[in-house]
This record gives structure tokens, sequence and C-alpha cells, in this order.
């Protein structure tokens, strides 16, 4: 049973924001949440958060951060200043997080090989079997599909967001896929032990190609027309192109580096080095680092944890 405990009378100080662009960063190690202003590139708040604070995602719909502790399974849910609003008991074994379009969240359980559908108050809807250690989740444009990276099995798993009917199982062209995303009516897959991304035609329900990455990628991010994978061994992110699969380049930045996502402008691509503790913002352009902040300790951020903050 998923128990949720509002944190109404917790004493924070406030941060005055702006309108701008934020991305929330879980650090690991050091058990904080950071929020960045990513256009200043400079940190805001730094919010601690027990248990290893890991995966983590951002909703415009609610205007709030979702974050979960990989030892514990607990999720913290956040405001857009950090402030934390409440917790709740998923289970030991939740992972990747995603939001639903409406409020609600889409949530794995590694353990129970598990998808679980929340709505706005927390409250289960469905949950429904996937492949084995389920760990990245990730919605379709339309909200019409979920998909988990099944790690154990070398699959994906998609299903009807609305009922939780799996609808297909497609194995893909690497070993261990962790990070899933959807874009441009694609289903995308970061192999962490096959060195490759795998391109999934998701209504089809068949793997259509590859990508070839560094040692052991990790996240996968599009913005200005490219998209961009992260090499945790490597220290390194390919970058290629969406449409003919070819590799464009290859751009040294942190040590391990893991979480990636889109800028919201599309300009850039922000990733979080676990080993070097610190941000990047990468140039969809240029492909050069535009900046570098530093945070906590062990920096992760899996998941898409950028968004536009706009004052009510």
């Amino acid at each position: 049973m998923i128990r949720l405990i509002l944190l109404a009378a917790m004493i924070w100080s406030p941060v005055v924001l702006a309108a701008g662009d934020l991305g929330f960063i879980t650090s690991q190690n050091a058990g904080v949440v950071s929020v960045i202003d990513l256009g200043a590139g400079r940190v805001l708040a730094e919010t601690p958060v027990g248990g290893g604070p890991a995966a983590v995602t951002y909703d415009p719909a609610t205007r709030r951060a979702y974050v979960i502790a990989a030892e514990t399974g607990v999720l913290t849910v956040l405001d857009e200043s950090g402030r934390p609003l409440a917790v709740a008991r998923l289970g030991e074994g939740a992972f990747g997080i995603a939001p639903t379009g409406n409020g609600g969240l889409f949530v794995t359980d590694w353990y129970g090989g598990r998808l679980m559908r929340l709505d706005a108050a927390l409250h289960p809807v469905w949950d429904s079997a996937t492949g084995a250690a389920p760990a990245g989740v990730a919605v379709s444009a339309d909200g019409a599909l979920v998909a988990t990276a099944d790690r154990d099995d070398d699959q994906v798993s998609i299903f009807d967001t609305v009922t939780g009917l799996r609808l297909r199982q497609v194995k893909t062209a690497g070993a261990h896929p962790f990070a899933v995303l959807f874009h441009d009516g694609r289903l995308w897959t970061a192999d962490v032990q096959g060195n490759t991304l795998s391109v999934i035609d998701p209504l089809a329900g068949r793997l259509i190609g590859q990508v070839p990455t560094g040692s052991h990628p990790y996240g996968v991010a599009f913005a200005g027309g490219r998209g961009f994978v992260t090499n945790q061994y490597a220290g390194t992110v390919t970058v290629f192109d969406p449409d003919t699969l070819a590799v464009i380049d290859t751009v040294t930045v942190g040590d391990y580096p893991e979480g990636i996502a889109a800028l919201p402008d599309g300009s850039g691509v922000v990733l979080a080095a676990w080993e070097s503790d610190v941000v990047q913002i990468i140039d969809a352009r240029t492909l050069s680092i535009r900046a570098e902040i530093a945070v906590p300790a062990g920096p992760r951020a899996f998941g898409l944890f950028t968004g536009r903050q706009v004052p009510p």
C-alpha cells in the first residue's frame, strides 16, 4: 500500500524565482536535490532528500518535481523552489518515473517487475507486469503509450496508458536497456551493456535501427535536430543524426555522465557527471560546453529533469 505523507508543517525559506529554465538534479551520494537556474548557470536551492535520490522528473502540469530515493523507494514531491510538499512510500523497488501528462505519474518497480500508474493524488490507478528489472519509463507525445526499459530481459514493454494493457514486447539491439525515450514517433533505448542505442517502431513493435555509442550508454536526449547519448565509462557524449542514425561527433564531458535532458528551448542538453560532481550544458549547434555548474556529490538525474518555470 502506498502511504502519502503531507509536509505542510515543514519550515522552508522560499526562493524567489523569475521566469526561466529550471533543472532538478539528484545527487545520490550527498542525498541532495539541487534546483538550478539553467539560463544563469547557478544553483538556486539545495534540498536534503534521504535514501539516495536518483530518479527525477519535472511535470509542468503540476509545476512539481518528483524524486525517487534508490535505496528506499520513497517518492518526494518538491515545488519549483525545492520546498518538499509530500512524500509517498512506494516500496523499495520503485525507480524510474515519468509524468502522465494530467498530474499523475508512471513509476517502475525494479524488484517486482511492474509498472504503476498513479493519479494526481498519488493513488494507484493500475499496476501491470513488465519484463525483469524495469528501469526507465517514457510516455509518447500523444499520451497514448507508455514504455519501460526491461533491463534484465533485454527488451522494452509497451503499454496502453489508460488501461495498463501490455501491447508489445520488443527485443533491443544491445544488452540491458536502461533509459528509454519517445521522440519523433520512435522509441529509443540506451543499451548500457551493448554499447548501442536501439531504435524501435512502437506501433509495429519491431526494432528498426541502432546507433553505435561509447562504453556503457546510459541516457538519451534530443535537441537542435540532433540526438545525444551519455557514455558512462567513456566520459563522453555520442552525438548522432536521428534521421540517418549516423554518428556526428563525440564530445568529452565530465567523468561518468549519466542523466541527460534537453533544454526547454531545444538549444542544448544538460547532463549530470556523477564522478566529477558537475552539471554541464552542451550547445546543440556548436557541441561546445557552454556552462558547468558544481553540485553535491554523485549527481545522477535519471529522467526528464528540466522544464520552464513560469511565475503564477
